[in-house]
């Protein structure tokens, strides 16, 4: 009975064997005969793409059909990529199945620029083209040139840059890849902040719109009384090292630049709301800290230069900070390593941690 068994799993497995060579002997194999033809747009054309309009058609692409034969419906999907990079790394603007066009919208065909590291703002020439293709079996149409300037709604950013750099841990002296950030709320704002440590006797620096150079940079107009001008203009200039709150706004043409050192003050400290108990700037983590004690079920509070006008809290409680905030829950009686961080601009944070 035993033999018999194994012999009837021997001939299931060779029938089995059998049926799968059969069945991959006689799959058809598709292949493709006629490579689609890009019809719309044509080349040449020129866009400039509006965050405005997001949801707007930029285009719509129509193309003919591919022939991969009879009976044979192939997917479809737009590609684009920088002229002249030959679409090593193409990004897909979107994917079809049978039909011959596809609408993008103003963010579809932003996103793809995107994806292929695209300048905001500065139109490049890119290459579109429809890939056509059942399972391995692929054709391209011809490829059509086109001018696209895309946009960013990321809340934009100016790079401080000077002759403090090197000495207070911002890569090289005058070097705009290596510039202090300081940033605006969002999108469309002109009115930028940040926090900059400046360790050296005489500070001078100027505002930079991109972190690639000095073409259309900040300086002061001349009468060093907070003005900006972009020509004839020249380095702003600080009185002494320090850490200052940086703030321009490029619609207004001002700028300020205040030096601050921060301190804890509140309920929870040894001091309560008399007086600050000072923090220490750490320029290699761009942090300020201290370790004290604090009394549970009470409060703190961030504050600059002994006074109000510039203080944190947080107003969810939640490790992020806001100008004039709530007061900050202490949960527990004890002694917390308290690290404050204004070193990414409109994003200021804190932690205490109970040692």
């Amino acid at each position: 009975m035993k033999t018999m068994k194994n012999m009837m799993i021997a001939m299931l497995a060779i029938f089995a064997v059998s049926c799968t060579q059969d069945d991959v002997e006689n799959r058809p194999v598709v292949e493709g005969k006629t490579a689609p033809v890009l019809n719309a747009p044509e080349a040449g054309n020129v866009y400039v793409l509006n965050p405005d309009t997001q949801e707007v058609l930029a285009e719509r692409f129509v193309w003919t059909a591919a022939d991969f034969g009879e009976g044979v419906i192939p997917n479809y999907a737009v590609e684009i990529d920088y002229l002249g990079d030959a679409f090593d790394t193409p990004q897909t603007v979107g994917t079809t199945s049978g039909t011959l066009q596809l609408a993008a919208s103003t963010s579809t065909l932003n996103t793809a620029l995107q994806g292929l590291g695209a300048t905001p703002f500065e139109a490049a020439t890119f290459e579109v083209r429809v890939k056509a293709y059942v399972g391995d079996s692929v054709m391209y149409s011809e490829p059509v040139e086109m001018s696209i300037t895309p946009y960013t709604t990321e809340a934009p950013k100016m790079y401080v840059v000077g002759n403090f750099q090197a000495a207070s841990g911002y890569g090289s002296d005058w070097t705009p890849a290596d510039g202090a950030v300081i940033q605006a709320p969002e999108y469309g704002d002109t009115n930028f902040e940040g926090f900059v440590y400046m360790n050296v006797a005489a500070p001078e620096f100027k505002f930079l719109p991109t972190n690639t150079g000095f073409d259309g940079d900040y300086g002061d107009d001349g009468s060093f009384a907070g003005m900006l001008a972009q020509e004839g203009e020249s380095n702003i200039v600080v009185s002494a090292p320090g850490y200052y709150l940086i703030r321009a706004d490029t619609e207004a043409m001002t700028y300020s630049a205040a030096a601050m050192s921060w301190g804890i003050i509140g309920s929870a400290t040894p001091t309560g709301w008399d007086s600050d108990t000072n923090m220490t700037y750490d320029a290699g983590t761009k942090k300020w800290t201290i370790v004290m004690p604090l009394v549970g079920g009470q409060k703190i509070k961030f504050r600059a230069n002994d006074g109000w006008d510039i203080n944190f809290g947080d107003d969810g409680q939640d490790g992020s900070l806001n100008y004039g905030g709530q007061d900050i829950d202490v949960a527990t009686s004890g002694t917390y390593t308290i690290t404050l961080d204004l070193s990414t601009p409109r994003a200021y944070s804190y932690t205490a941690v109970l040692n």
